[in-house]
């Protein structure tokens, strides 16, 4: 049964989500541009009326954070507590400290690492936001950061990693697949997007094995999203060397 479950779950929430980002990258590899030469964007418009445009933004971060939630139920269903997967209900001032340290720790490199593969023509150039200048744009950009933090670490760390432990596999191994999960859903990226992802994903994981706290990947998955969201849309018209 639980095996079933992981299987549904990830079928209607990531897991898919991986599956459509390996054919978006077979399909950009099958373009005559190379992927430097391509774009992609994470944040886009969704709406002629900006009224519209809104609640539909709003809707995408609703259906993110659900995704976590539903993760979060099904192991309370089963019988754990939050607190054994690492979400009390009163965070600790150490999860602050691990959540900023977790954010220099991915942040600087991995946009070394992005600029880099960009470069070298392995990566597509990702626009974070191409959303207009509105009055909401930051609150809905910051809002998606939390849904994917909230939806990632939830899912693919503490919902993931605690299943495949229940269903017998080692440490290493459930961190491995986790971390592979958590880059499959970047390809649309290109490979840059879906090394680097990785990486985190086994940084991540291992601190979450280690401490058994998840609020401080939440906390700094949004951080990194808060900055590469709404720091794109600010500095992208000042600044020549960001795609």
């Amino acid at each position: 049964m639980l095996t079933v479950e992981v299987v549904i779950v990830f079928t209607i929430t990531l897991g898919l989500s991986g599956a459509r980002s390996l054919l978006s990258l077979v399909d950009s590899l099958l373009r005559p541009e190379t992927l430097s030469d391509q774009q992609v964007a994470i944040n886009t418009s969704q709406a002629t009326n900006e009224i519209i445009d809104l609640l539909l933004q709003l809707l995408s971060a609703t259906q993110l954070v659900a995704w976590g939630a539903l993760g979060v139920y099904l192991l309370w269903r089963g019988g754990a507590k939050l607190a054994e997967v690492g979400l009390p209900r009163r965070p600790q001032a150490a999860d602050l400290r691990w959540s900023v340290a977790l954010t220099a720790l991915i942040g600087i490199p991995g946009l070394l690492f992005y600029l880099a593969t960009w470069q070298f023509g392995l990566n597509l150039a990702v626009q974070p936001s191409t959303l207009g200048e509105t009055w909401w744009r930051p609150i809905t950009l910051t809002l998606s950061a939390f849904g994917n933090g909230f939806a990632e670490e939830v899912l693919v760390v503490g919902y993931l990693i605690t299943r495949l432990r229940q269903l017998g596999m080692g440490e290493n191994t459930s961190l491995i697949i986790s971390a592979v999960l958590r880059g499959s859903y970047h390809l649309y990226q290109g490979f840059g997007g879906f090394l680097g992802n990785v990486a985190m994903g086994l940084i991540f994981g291992r601190v979450w094995q280690r401490t058994n706290r998840l609020w401080p990947l939440v906390a700094a998955h949004t951080l990194l999203d808060v900055v590469a969201f709404v720091g794109y849309a600010l500095v992208r018209d000042h600044v020549s060397w960001l795609p």
